[in-house]
């Protein structure tokens, strides 16, 4: 049967068209756009992990541990250390990236006739766990420096009455980090929501953050309606493992335990994730490295007469471009591949390697005659 004569399927008319998320991969010598730690796990890690992974191995016949108390405790134990914030593994969630974990939040506190706010430019996947989970879309505005004004922040919280507040910080695209005070007053915003409201703080990046600027982890005594996630993907070099977490009190954590699939993360997953979480330190040295060498990136750029975003991530926005896919497209054409997104003119560079970033450094001068 040809595709024109067979039966339609009955796809929700919201995906209808749609195509799926995803950026580029192409297969060129320097890869600087989907932020990814750019230096593998050492020999030691990968062992360790290869040793945990074949004696999980032998237990596969079997359903995983569903509650993964253990790796949730490891994860505990990790905060403590790198933000000075105790919990039980009780606070803590895990699951397949902090895609999935976000998806849960949504799954549990979203829905048909309820709204989740953030404030834009922010993370493109927001929208879509959003629609993917029938709940309704709103987006404020960030001022011209992509910093959030509490203020503005607190009336569209009233405003919209959300179910779901989602603050990125950093945020991505633009690197941006909030303040204790901004988070603070839309949580206070929050508790006055009729039937309540959730606000997750995104910190997929946040062991970049420099020093000085807190984590929203900090707050989460005094909040129990506050969730913040963070994933492996990103300072421990962990993106093709797929682990992302979360931080709440053990009611909201308990909230998310009824909408996850049963047995959904795997002993694999779970091995992998407990074997590099053992090597923290040595993994958390890597950070500073690339702290050091995006902060010496934004001074080329800002010498280079370019307006480059202020970052606590391991990438730079910067622009701005008349033709910003003319750049991106140059710079392809020299084997370096970055991000062409966030607002019209901009474009996202990941700090890479030394080598990568000189390379980018190299290509970017020949295409903008910088």
């Amino acid at each position: 049967m040809t595709a024109d004569l067979a039966p339609a399927l009955p796809v929700r008319p919201e995906l209808a068209g749609l195509e799926p998320y995803g950026a580029p991969q192409l297969d060129v010598p320097v890869l600087l756009n989907v932020n990814e730690n750019p230096y593998p796990p050492s020999e030691q890690v990968v062992a360790d992990i290869a040793s945990a992974v074949a004696e999980a191995a032998h237990g596969l016949n079997r359903y995983p541990d569903r509650e993964f108390l253990a790796l949730r405790a490891d994860l505990a134990a990790y905060l403590r250390v790198e933000s000075g914030v105790d919990l039980a593994p009780e606070q803590v969630w895990a699951a397949n990236g902090s895609n999935e974990i976000m998806l849960h939040l949504l799954q549990a506190f979203g829905g048909p006739g309820r709204t989740v706010l953030s404030f834009a430019p922010t993370y493109s996947m927001y929208p879509e766990y959003a629609r993917d989970t029938s709940t309704g879309w709103v987006a404020g505005r960030r001022e011209d420096d992509f910093s959030l004004d509490p203020d503005a922040a607190r009336a569209a919280v009233a405003e919209h009455r959300p179910s779901v507040v989602l603050l990125a910080s950093p945020n991505n695209p633009t690197g941006t980090a909030l303040p204790a005070a901004t988070v603070e007053a839309v949580l206070d915003a929050a508790a006055q929501v009729p039937g309540g409201c959730v606000v997750v703080v995104d910190e997929a990046y946040g062991e970049f953050r420099r020093r000085g600027t807190p984590s929203a982890l900090e707050l989460l005594a005094g909040h129990p309606h506050l969730a913040v996630t963070r994933t492996m993907s990103k300072a421990f070099g962990l993106a093709g493992a797929r682990v992302g977490y979360l931080a709440a009190s053990a009611r909201l954590v308990d909230a998310l335990r009824v909408v996850r699939l049963p047995y959904h993360l795997s002993a694999v997953t779970q091995a992998v994730a407990r074997a590099a979480l053992a090597h923290s330190d040595e993994l958390m040295a890597q950070v500073g490295s690339l702290r050091e060498e995006r902060d010496a990136l934004v001074v080329w750029l800002r010498e280079r007469g370019l307006t480059v975003a202020e970052s606590d991530a391991n990438f730079v926005l910067f622009g701005l471009f008349d033709d910003r896919r003319a750049v991106w497209q140059g710079l392809l054409d020299r084997g370096v591949l970055i991000r062409e997104v966030g607002p019209e003119g901009w474009l996202r560079v990941s700090v890479g390697t030394p080598q990568e970033t000189a390379a980018f450094r190299d290509a970017l001068v020949e295409v903008a005659g910088l």
